[in-house]
């Protein structure tokens, strides 16, 4: 006997095997482009463009979490920046103290960042939008000072480790294995470790949290109706992106140079929210733009001999143009107007 498909099932057939070959040349994208950045770039690149890439991988996943906050639970936190000091300061602790292996080393500072994010996040309970805004900023100008103050840990002796007598002498940074020793090897390991990072972000995005996540964001009441634990999903979301954060806040301990006291001023979390907002807070690909706006473009511009004053017009111009016209992001913006561009000049042929 023959069976005689209708309509909306050959209709389902084609939208699966659409979607399956979307999904496959968005994986088979993503692994080019991971294959590339992990083995041309470090063999083509002196190791001055090394490091500016690996600081650009690792603040990406600072965008990321605050991407994460902001797109799918609708939270604004502006202490990442404060955050990734913390996971700094952690991990030289440890990392003197200690001893450690770096692997274990990088999950300890994630995780126990993670805890303080989440107690910096009990006012998500409570605020939001601007209120949270203005809370969260003023804890990390609190932790900005309060870092500056006892400064960061170079093995001195003590809970906060820090000896004036070693500041010029010894740097505050974290040994790297004897497989990382080189710029080119770390930068790897950082790629490897962010893209773990990332991935962890679509796994939740994708899972029942994911879905809490967007229920909060549309309506918290209506979430709260719908039998949503509002106070677990977001302390689990400030959690991620403090784990998040602190990772990279382990991975800039141990990159080239250290980490100083005034590397982290307030001021940076202002410019993370813009360079977020520019690159896209609901995709994935926009923490990565947001990374190159914070990080590659500056020493792009320098280069050219452009003055530092241009920077902070083209981000006042960029987020402007973002709220307006792109509200979902450069990562989502530029491949749309490209493809259209490609489309108009196809029909005109």
């Amino acid at each position: 006997m023959t069976t005689v498909q209708t309509k909306p099932a050959v209709a389902i057939n084609r939208w699966s095997r659409f979607s399956t070959s979307a999904a496959t040349r968005r994986a088979t994208l993503q692994s080019v482009v991971l294959v590339v950045v992990l083995l041309v770039l470090p063999a083509v690149l002196s190791s001055f463009w090394i490091q500016i890439l690996t600081s650009v991988v690792i603040y990406s996943v600072v965008a990321l979490s605050l991407a994460l906050l902001m797109g799918r639970v609708g939270l604004v936190s502006l202490c990442q920046i404060a955050l990734l000091a913390i996971g700094g300061w952690i991990a030289l602790r440890l990392g003197f103290a200690t001893g450690m292996p770096f692997p274990l080393l990088l999950l300890a500072t994630a995780t126990i960042t993670a805890v303080v994010g989440t107690l910096i996040g009990l006012p998500a309970l409570r605020l939001s939008g601007l209120h949270l805004a203005l809370v969260t900023l003023m804890a990390a100008a609190a932790i900005t000072q309060v870092i500056q103050a006892v400064n960061f840990p170079n093995g001195g002796p003590g809970f906060l480790g820090y000896s004036p007598a070693a500041a010029g002498s010894v740097a505050a940074s974290v040994e790297r294995p004897a497989l990382l020793a080189s710029d080119a090897a770390y930068f790897r390991v950082v790629v490897l470790v962010s893209a773990l990072m990332f991935l962890l972000g679509v796994l939740h995005v994708r899972s029942k949290a994911g879905r809490a996540w967007a229920a909060i964001r549309q309506s918290e009441m209506a979430a709260v109706a719908a039998g949503v634990n509002v106070t677990v999903y977001k302390l689990w979301a400030f959690a991620l992106a403090s784990f998040m954060t602190g990772a990279a806040g382990c991975l800039l301990a141990a990159s080239t140079g250290g980490l100083t006291t005034y590397a982290f001023p307030t001021q940076d979390s202002i410019t993370l929210l813009a360079v977020v907002l520019m690159g896209g807070i609901f995709s994935f690909w926009g923490p990565i733009v947001s990374g190159v706006l914070l990080k590659l473009l500056p020493e792009v511009l320098k280069n050219w001999g452009l003055p530092p004053d241009v920077l902070t017009i083209l981000f006042g111009i960029g987020v402007l143009q973002a709220m307006l016209t792109a509200p979902e992001g450069l990562a989502v913006q530029i491949p749309r107007d490209l493809g259209n561009l490609v489309r108009k000049v196809s029909h005109s042929r």
